[in-house]
């Protein structure tokens, strides 16, 4: 069903297959937002049962057996205990924390434009930790080389902390500024 979902909806949606992949906002039980996922993962969890549609586009897709609006939020029918702890460390959340800026120059760029830099280089000990890794530009990246930001005459705009939930609902609160339908949500 899962590749059906997708063949029909390109056919359906004549905003091509992108809009599977925008950002849904995702509430705990309770209605706390807990996350973003994107489109086809909020419908997939719908399928499944694990959630319920609270608020949906215009579009929809299509299956062989069902019609489904494009959720825009969505909230787990059974309640999850958070833990406080930060996020797995990946590519994919270092740029998100970084808002896909360049930590140097602070150019916004698309993520395949952008690397991840060791601010104190892995020749030089440099670790793989959230303290250590920074959203980098290609550019940059070629400039700095194997030197810390300082001997490079770089300054990082902030230094790099871990991914924590604070870091994610102050994301999610960015987010929902230019999205009516997310914004009753986030009342904290």
């Amino acid at each position: 069903m899962h590749a059906s979902l997708h063949h029909r909806s390109d056919r359906i949606d004549r905003g091509g297959p992108d809009r599977l992949h925008r950002p849904v906002l995702v509430l705990n039980a309770s209605y706390e937002p807990i996350n973003i996922c994107a489109a086809r993962r909020a419908l997939v969890l719908v399928l499944k049962g694990v959630a319920s549609a609270e608020e949906t586009a215009s579009h929809h897709v299509s299956s062989a057996r069902r019609e489904l609006r494009v959720p825009t939020v969505i909230r787990l029918l059974e309640y999850r205990r958070i833990p406080h702890q930060s996020r797995a460390l990946s590519r994919k959340n270092i740029l998100m924390r970084d808002r896909y800026t360049c930590q140097y120059c602070l150019k916004v760029t698309p993520s395949g434009e952008l690397t991840l830099d060791h601010v104190i280089p892995r020749s030089r000990a440099g670790e793989t930790t959230w303290e250590n890794l920074v959203a980098c530009c290609h550019p940059c990246n070629n400039k700095k080389g194997n030197r810390t930001p300082e001997e490079a005459g770089f300054k990082l705009h902030r230094p790099p902390r871990p991914f924590s939930m604070h870091t994610s609902r102050h994301l999610i609160r960015l987010l929902g500024r230019s999205d009516d339908q997310w914004r009753k949500y986030l009342f904290y």
